[in-house]
């Protein structure tokens, strides 16, 4: 296995839990992009993620 720098070393720890694995966020766990945040993070900005209570916008020119 490659040696991994002190930065990779980082920020592989901010992923992992108590048990050694690496765990996502809620929201990221079943999100099929690569953009996954850390289960410590507590704010989301996901510009790809879409709440089904969000209320949808429609283009001005729809309407």
């Amino acid at each position: 296995m490659p040696r991994m720098s002190k930065k990779l070393k980082k920020e592989l720890a901010f992923f992992l839990n108590d048990r050694g694995r690496r765990s996502y966020n809620e929201l990221c766990r079943k999100c099929q992009h690569k953009c996954k945040q850390s289960f410590r993070a507590v704010i989301i900005d996901c510009p790809r993620y879409l709440s089904k209570r969000a209320k949808r916008r429609t283009p001005p020119n729809e309407l």
